[in-house]
Order: structure tokens, then sequence, then C-alpha cells
């Protein structure tokens, strides 16, 4: 299967796709055509240049005012990308990578970027050939776009660095001579086009957001079971009771309630208490707000990915050069910051759920096993829960609120985006981690419900969970089932 890389908008949703399904990609011809119509005109520009233009006849950063003459012009971009390769820490894991590839050739291929078809052409054949540049974490301040990540995602193009193949790590002549690719001649303009922009920062967007959209559904189906094993009341998912205080998201959150817990015996049955605390009866409240946040960062995710965000940009037909500042990454930092905020506050509320189930409240048994005293059953599980919440609130101090000046202050206002990017993965990771554990937790209370039954999107729910994870009934070691319970959190089909 074939993807044309054209100058339409990328969908998160289609990215999954061509992630998933191994799709290739190509140029189309419209690309094609914008891309050559650049270069072209760019050539054309230097023939005849009369003054300096930033990063093609002039170093960069804060040697904007060294002039670099004609026959230089191609080596000033190799040394660019060469010197710029400074990253460290933790390598970029493989989907991310490839996320990178796939960002960077679209923005490319929407033409004002002055680059060769050629170069774009062979980070294509990186792609289609799962050849992922390594990358490190470490290394963006978010501002100049993400030098440093991106010098190492282009390193390759010049037969330097290192790709991972096939799950194996190797210098990158290695895999060039094995599928007969010469290094690409960088010509002006195109280091620095490669450098520029936001593809480190987006990459981890957008896989964050597929991430989070996913989380925000199975925290609404856990908290569904958890509220059928503590015995909650219906009335906070009432449909009169939300609209008159109409966020989308809190609207939506009830709705997904009513229809998870239709049928339910249990839901529907007569209540001893007339209020639940405010982990289960906020959970429209709660949780809806977390979705509109996750709605507020797709949509700035997206505009970003189908953006031009190298510098300088190239306007053909305006007959114009212009030094911008488009690489800058706040729109995601500020969006980063804002979304691990979200998710933290979807962790921090499970945790509490987590809490009054094994409280020994509403008849459930203190730490939901028959002989406790004995048996510490799922004490400590909770613990666990408390201290990944308490790491996320650490987490979720904002990186874009910091700045260091760089390159001798010309650049003197950085976003930080990319630190906040690595930072947000981490917390929607421990939100997963978390919400597992309620799962884990709901689904032992609710047995001590029986022979009551839940809905039937729930009861085939916890069939499909116990066929991996089995009813505690004596302390044994437990890890094992939590991992087991993070993998079906992670992979379970959601048929809501």
């Amino acid at each position: 299967m074939d993807f044309k890389i054209s100058p339409e908008n990328l969908k998160v949703e289609k990215i999954g796709e061509i992630l998933n399904k191994d799709i290739k990609l190509s140029l189309s011809k419209k690309s094609i055509g914008l891309i050559t119509h650049c270069r072209n005109y760019l050539d054309r520009k230097l023939e005849n240049i009369t003054s300096p233009i930033y990063g093609i006849t002039t170093g960069f950063g804060s040697l904007h005012n060294k002039t670099i003459s004609n026959d230089q012009l191609n080596k000033l971009q190799e040394n660019l990308v060469m010197s710029h390769a400074c990253g460290i820490g933790p390598v970029v894991r493989d989907d991310i990578v490839r996320l990178m590839l796939l960002l960077k050739i679209h923005a490319l291929s929407l033409g004002k970027s002055g680059v060769q078809v050629a170069t774009i052409q062979r980070l294509i054949d990186f792609f289609n050939e799962g050849v992922s540049p390594v990358v490190y974490e470490q290394g963006s301040l978010g501002a100049s776009g993400d030098l440093a990540p991106l010098a190492h995602l282009v390193l390759p193009l010049l037969g330097m660095g290192e790709v991972m193949y096939k799950g194996k790590r190797y210098e990158t002549g290695t895999i060039l001579k094995k599928f007969g690719w010469s290094p690409v001649e960088l010509k002006s303009k195109e280091g620095l086009a490669l450098l520029n922009g936001t593809q480190f920062m987006s990459a981890y967007g957008v896989y964050i957001i597929a991430m989070a959209e996913r989380l925000s559904v199975v925290a609404d189906i856990t908290s569904a079971i958890s509220l059928e094993a503590y015995d909650g009341r219906p009335d906070p998912f009432f449909e009169i009771v939300n609209a008159i205080r109409p966020h989308k998201g809190q609207i939506s959150t009830a709705k997904a309630f009513r229809k998870i817990l239709k049928g339910s015996q249990l839901i529907s049955r007569t209540k001893a208490h007339v209020q639940d605390p405010y982990s289960f009866r906020c959970i429209p409240q709660v949780h809806g707000a977390s979705k509109d946040a996750i709605t507020y960062a797709k949509s700035v995710i997206l505009t970003e990915i189908n953006s031009v965000t190298d510098n300088p940009t190239i306007f053909p037909d305006e007959d114009l050069i212009v030094s911008g500042g488009n690489f800058h990454g706040q729109p995601l930092a500020l969006i980063f910051d804002y979304l691990a905020i979200a998710l933290a506050e979807l962790g921090s509320i499970s945790e509490r759920r987590i809490y009054r189930l094994i409280a020994g409240q509403r008849d459930l048994p203190e730490f939901l096993v028959a002989n406790h005293g004995l048996n510490s059953g799922f004490m400590i599980p909770q613990y666990t829960a408390a201290s990944i919440v308490s790491q996320n609130k650490q987490l979720c101090t904002p990186s874009s609120v910091d700045s260091i000046p760089s390159s001798n202050e010309q650049e003197d206002h950085v976003s930080m985006g990319a630190n906040g990017a690595t930072r947000l993965l981490r917390v929607a990771e421990n939100l997963e981690k978390i919400i597992a554990i309620e799962l884990f937790t709901a689904v032992q209370a609710l047995e001590f419900r029986r022979p009551l039954k839940s809905s039937g999107f729930i009861e085939e729910l916890v069939k499909s969970y116990r066929e991996t994870i089995p009813f505690i009934k004596d302390d044994k070691v437990m890890y094992g089932e939590i991992a087991k319970s993070i993998d079906f959190v992670r992979n379970f089909e959601i048929n809501l």
C-alpha cells in the first residue's frame, strides 16, 4: 500500500494508519512540482546575489553577520549538520523516530524550504525500508526548532551517525552500502531546512495525543466498573444534570457512562446512601475537563504538523526569502504543559477511587480479600498507584515558563518544548499504569457484588480481563498481574 505525500493536511488517524499498516511513502506530482519550483528559484537567486541571506550565504545564530563565499555554501550546510549533532541521553524509541521522519518529509514537501527532491527522497527511502536514525532525547531547546535531535535524524543522509535496522544498531555506512545508496550532497540552505523545525516535539505530540485519546476512553470504562463495584449512584451522569453546565467534555463523559452502564442491575438498584465521594460524583466534570484539554491540544498539534517550521522561508512567487521565527516551539510547549496536567488529573482521581474500593466501605471487605490480616490483599497496589500519582505531580512543573539564552544571546528566549515533550510521555505512561491498577482493583471488587450483574458491556470486558488476570483469593506475588493489566489497558479493543 502506498501513501502519496501531498500539500493536503495530515491527520492523526492517517498517521496512525501509515505507521501501523506499514504503508510506503512516495511524493505526489504536486509536491514534486512545489519542491522543484522552490529549489530552482533559490538556485537562480544565488546566481545574482547582491545582499546576504541568513543561513544561506551567512553563518548561523549569532554568526549571522559572517558572509560565506559561494564556493563554500554547500560545505556550510554539511558543517551545520555535523556540528549540531550533539544529542545525549536515552535513545528515542523507534516509532517516534519514524514519526519524525514522516513529519519532516511532509513539512519539506510543502515547497517553502529550498531542498532538493533527492534529499527528501532519501528520507522517504529510510522510512520505507525501516531504517531509523539513532536520535537522542536530550539536546533541544525547542526554539530554533529541534536542532540537535533533527541533526541526528538527518546525519545518516551524509553517511554519518548510526541507524537502527531490523532491531539492530549499525553505522550508517553499512546500511547505505547494503541498499546501494550514496551519501546526499547537500546544497545551499538544505542543512538549515533539515535542522530547523519542530518535528521532534511534534512527533512526541502526535504519539501522545493518540495515547491520551485512548486513555481518556479507558479511564471512563475503568471508573464505570469502579462505580459499579462501589455501589455508586447514577444521578451525576443524568443528561439533565450535565446539560445545565454544557462543557463538551463533561457532556460526552456523562453520555459515555450512560452507554457503558445501560442494562446494569447494580446501577439501577435502590441505594442506601444519598451521595458519593467526589472521585465518583465528579467524574463527568474531572474527566470531561481533561477531554477538553486533549481536544484543544490535538488542534494545536494538527496545525503544527501541517505547517512550515524551518527558517528562512522561501516564497518563489513573491520573490521573497524571509527570516522569521516559525521554528519556535512555544505553541507546543504550552499545550504540552497543559496536557501533562490534564493527564495527571485523570491519574489523581483514579487513585482516589482505588483507595475507596479497598477501604472496607459499602460492604466491601477491607483490601478486597476475605481474610484480611493474614492477607494484605490490594493494600499495596494502592501504594504503587499513589507513588506514581505523586511522581506525575512532580513532572507537571511547567517547562514552558523556563528559558535559557543561547547562541551568544541571539536566541534569547526559548520554549523548552522538547523537555516538555519527553516529560509528557512519562506522564502519559504513568497514567496508563494507574488506570491499569484501578482496573485490577475494580474487577476484583466487582466480584463481591455477585450474583448481581453489571451491564452487558462491562460483563464482557470483565470476562476478557479474567482470561489473563485471575481473582485474587489469597496473597500472592502480584506485580505480574499488574503488568498484565497494563498490557490489557494498552491493547484491548474498545467497542463502545
